[in-house]
């Protein structure tokens, strides 16, 4: 499905779209663990904007168990949170989901079940893959691969509002977590929900600052569009009304 007629759909389906985004322990080889941690989850309801967290210090809470000693307690805190989660998952059964390159098994809805397999030996319920949108591939699609540097998305945020200050790169997450910043952790993961809804209504309206312009991927949207197939229709009729005054 091109990117257009994934802005179409998503539009017309608002009522059941689903933000989410969340954050982890290092991707790389330097975990305790194979996979890492999830440490924090927001999905957010577009239509409603209501958020539904899911975060380890949240549920340390919950347990009367010290900050200090959440580390101790990590396998608990996790599985606790994805099993709320999941069950989040399977009572909506019928969403869609928005994302960021949540595409696989080392960062995705992948990595998520695989968690929640690994800590509660219990299989995750599936989100489909044609229930998956991902929002940087859609702007890449419209505006170009080319049209943002790395980090993409850090740089389109210093282009479209600028950066909030609860906005953390992957690697501050990373340090965040070793030093058991859960809840500076957490207000990152929701503030980039957040800001992909933002982003999803500029995308809609087509004004997404961009470093550079690419101008074939601008025109082919713009023949695609609504208004491009009204002037398509107009020009057809004033053809064809020149034609019967011709050969009237």
């Amino acid at each position: 499905m091109k990117a257009i007629k994934q802005l179409e759909f998503i539009f017309k389906n608002l009522d059941n779209l689903l933000v989410i985004h969340y954050s982890c322990q290092s991707l790389s080889d330097n975990n305790e663990g194979y996979s890492p941690r999830v440490t924090s989850i927001a999905v957010l309801h577009e239509k409603s904007r209501c958020m539904k967290s899911f975060s380890i210090h949240m549920y340390a809470e919950k347990e009367k168990i010290d900050r200090v000693d959440i580390d101790t307690n990590y396998d608990k805190l996790e599985a606790l949170m994805l099993e709320d989660y999941f069950e989040y998952v399977r009572n909506h059964h019928n969403a869609y989901w928005l994302h960021w390159n949540m595409t696989n098994i080392n960062y995705g809805f992948e990595a998520l079940a695989h968690r929640y397999e690994v800590l509660t030996g219990k299989r995750a319920p599936i989100i489909e893959d044609i229930k998956r949108f991902n929002l940087s591939t859609m702007i890449l699609a419209v505006y170009g691969r080319d049209c943002v540097e790395h980090p993409r998305m850090r740089r389109l945020m210093e282009l479209n509002g600028g950066i909030d200050r609860d906005y953390l790169e992957g690697k501050d997450e990373v340090e965040a977590f070793n030093n058991k910043e859960y809840l500076k952790l957490h207000k990152s993961t929701m503030h980039k929900a957040y800001w992909f809804s933002h982003m999803l209504h500029l995308l809609k309206m087509n004004k997404i600052n961009t470093s550079h312009t690419n101008w074939k991927s601008r025109i082919e949207r713009f023949c695609e569009s609504t208004a491009a197939k009204v002037i398509g229709f107009a020009a057809g009729l004033a053809t064809l009304g020149g034609m019967y005054f011709w050969f009237k």
